[in-house]
């Protein structure tokens, strides 16, 4: 599919007089990727066919991921353009809404969503999960911690006494290290903000009120920011597409959604139907451009129904075994 593709991205090359590379991660339920350092070899790949040139368009579609890797994935692309800008089909969520502060403007769909920052914090210290298996951890929220806190305080809590059961109650519930990791992590999205919006913004009280909403006045993950108020109330450079536009990044994410299947939510007995056994092939994200290939990161495997015996009751249950033989990026060239 990606070779049909290649003339829609030619399409919006002419129409915004740039060049173009698209980043996907995909959300699809189960299958989830996310944002991630280890595309930015990949995205260089692509920008040297490009070489120094005066526009790059990003077009983007993801629900979010590293922060490190968002900052990083803006700066590399300024590095070889002086007009860098983002086009959002549909999702540009978190870490997504990072890499679009980074642009010098920013095209949305009518139906297009940036979001606020608040990234989640896993480690092996993290809280278990009730009856979950040993090994997963719950994902702790930098702006849920600040939120309990901050809860505290406006319920009357001011003293340091008040202040110290506060903290202790919070220990024990998630590690002192996690808790500083946390914090480290709202103070380092918070910077990297800052001078990703530094770089096109003059004004610093301009600068500081879009980061305190995007880091805790929306008061959710889930909070979803269109054209309008990303333009009229944050003060972003965001515009419309006009129809052609539309039409064509309309076509590119219709494309994307048709091949990494978005809308279908993964499960495996589903999938498998009547069948005992099933190979599969799902494309998972993309980093793509109309003279660098498709770099395409896939999990490859075979499942195949199974009956297991419980040790502790010995009824015998049917499951769904998964033999995963490939997960990792694959190349597909321009062809001729």
């Amino acid at each position: 599919m990606y070779q049909d593709r290649i003339a829609l991205y030619r399409e919006i090359e002419a129409a915004r007089n740039s060049r173009l590379i698209v980043y996907v991660t995909g959300d699809r339920r189960n299958l989830e990727t996310q944002i991630h350092p280890e595309v930015l070899d990949l995205f260089a790949a692509h920008l040297d066919t490009f070489g120094t040139v005066p526009k790059i368009s990003l077009f983007l579609y993801t629900r979010g991921g590293d922060t490190l890797g968002a900052w990083s994935i803006a700066n590399l692309i300024q590095q070889y353009c002086d007009d860098f800008e983002v086009l959002i089909p549909a999702k540009a969520h978190s870490a997504g809404t990072l890499i679009a502060l980074g642009a010098q403007s920013i095209v949305m769909t009518r139906q297009a969503t940036l979001g606020p920052f608040d990234p989640s914090i896993t480690t092996p210290l993290n809280p278990a999960i009730p009856g979950g298996p040993p090994q997963v951890r719950m994902p702790v929220s930098v702006e849920a911690i600040n939120g309990f806190i901050e809860l505290a305080r406006q319920m009357g809590i001011q003293d340091g006494a008040d202040l110290t059961r506060v903290m202790e109650m919070l220990t024990t519930h998630v590690h002192p290290l996690v808790l500083g990791q946390v914090y480290r992590t709202r103070t380092q999205i918070r910077m990297l903000g800052k001078r990703l919006l530094a770089r096109h913004l003059s004004d610093a009280n301009k600068i500081e009120r879009i980061l305190d909403f995007l880091c805790s006045e929306s008061g959710s993950h889930d909070y979803t920011i269109y054209h309008g108020e990303a333009r009229e109330y944050l003060g972003l450079n965001v515009s419309l597409p006009d129809e052609n536009l539309y039409q064509s990044m309309k076509n590119v994410y219709n494309s994307i959604v048709k091949e990494l299947r978005l809308t279908e939510p993964y499960d495996p007995p589903v999938f498998l139907g009547q069948q005992e056994q099933a190979r599969y092939s799902f494309t998972r994200a993309l980093v793509e451009s109309a003279t660098g290939g498709s770099h395409q990161f896939l999990s490859e495997g075979i499942l195949a129904r199974r009956q297991v015996v419980n040790e502790q009751n010995g009824i015998v249950q049917d499951v769904v075994q998964d033999s995963r033989t490939f997960e990792g990026w694959r190349y597909e060239s321009v062809q001729a």
